[in-house]
């Protein structure tokens, strides 16, 4: 690909509303910026989505970033790609480290994408002119959640995700039902339930709930198949599926009936497309996740998106959902509930130079 250069740099932005889950509360948000420039002058941009904490992943932004200064980025130098598929055998040779891995070759895919002048939904095979958007709610406070979903909905979105936990879960659930008893509605767990909370979340079944994201263990596959086959209402996993294996042992043991495809989570674009792909044959319906992220990610999301097996809707919101000015030019907006899918080639947006500058805590540059 005839890489010139890499750039990678630290951004930092406080978050509009704080973002909660039973793990903790999120008030501001880093992430890492990668710029792949080749020798013609094309730029692709990839983001690093790790939080600063181990509470979603064991990766952090620190650990991320040294594991792109001091081993992908030299991996890429070292041999050269002609394709962005082949970075997942590229990086084969450094165990999991997912986040960082999808840092870097989703840059790749942008930058392939911009040297074809084609969009990057049309790169990857999808073919969605735009696609519908759902919004996730983190607050615990019920009647402050209704007030956020009735706003919500008034902009159009097709779906809300809230969190729950064992605390206060059939009561916030019931809650939201009574209010909006037609709204597609689906639940996260982020692993806060055990088997022996089956009669819990048996209970739940009543609401006619899209599904319940990872209630169990936050790497197990067993125990969830064994509480899908108690349970009416579909299980999905998030945290549990980080390689197209994950996925592939899961619905072949009948852990889940939907899987949550994050690019991050799972290494980039080339193993998210074989997980959705192999979904597709197996009649499990996939969507994308979200991850508080920038808008570089996000419209690294909606061109994975536009594949014709994300039949749900994904948490893929505008820029003004987290941020007060997104470090992408133009903003990611949603119109009547639905996100137009750029024509422009690449990820169809360019970097806000001004705010990058603002937010930017550092930044460091490696010539090939």
């Amino acid at each position: 690909m005839d890489i010139k250069g890499v750039k990678l740099s630290i951004v930092k932005m406080p978050l509009k509303n704080p973002f909660t889950t039973h793990l903790g509360s999120v008030t501001e948000r880093e992430a890492i910026i990668v710029e792949i420039e080749d020798r013609t002058g094309f730029i692709g941009y990839g983001e690093g989505v790790a939080f600063s904490s181990p509470w979603y992943t064991e990766e952090t932004v620190q650990t991320s970033y040294h594991m792109l200064k001091d081993y992908l980025v030299p991996l890429l130098k070292k041999k050269a790609i002609s394709h962005p598929d082949q970075a997942l055998a590229l990086f084969s040779s450094v165990r999991r480290n997912h986040m960082a891995k999808a840092a870097l070759e989703t840059a790749l895919w942008d930058l392939q994408a911009k040297k074809e002048g084609v969009p990057l939904s049309i790169l990857i095979g999808g073919g969605m002119e735009s696609i519908p958007a759902g919004v996730v709610v983190g607050n615990p406070n019920l009647q402050e959640a209704i007030k956020q979903i009735e706003g919500y909905l008034e902009q159009g979105f097709k779906r809300v995700k809230v969190k729950i936990s064992p605390e206060d879960d059939f009561h916030y659930i019931s809650g939201i039902r009574k209010q909006f008893p037609d709204l597609p509605l689906m639940a996260d767990a982020n692993s806060a339930y055990a088997l022996e909370d089956v009669d819990r979340l048996k209970a739940l079944d009543q609401f006619g709930l899209l599904m319940i994201e990872q209630p169990l263990g936050y790497d197990d596959i067993i125990d969830h198949a064994k509480l899908q086959s108690q349970i009416e209402t579909p299980i999905c996993l998030d945290e549990s599926i980080v390689t197209f294996d994950d996925a592939r042992k899961a619905i072949e043991l009948g852990s889940c009936k939907v899987i949550n495809i994050k690019i991050g989570r799972v290494g980039g674009i080339g193993e998210a497309k074989r997980i959705h792909d192999y979904c597709v044959s197996k009649g499990i319906p996939v969507w994308a996740g979200g991850m508080i992220e920038f808008g570089i990610s996000r419209a690294h999301n909606i061109a994975l998106a536009s594949l014709p097996g994300f039949t749900i809707p994904g948490d893929i919101s505008g820029s003004d959902r987290y941020w007060e000015e997104d470090i992408i030019q133009p903003e990611i907006t949603v119109h009547n509930g639905m996100v137009k899918m750029p024509e422009r080639p690449g990820i169809g947006f360019e970097l806000n130079n001004k705010r990058m500058k603002e937010v930017t805590i550092f930044e460091e540059r490696f010539e090939f």
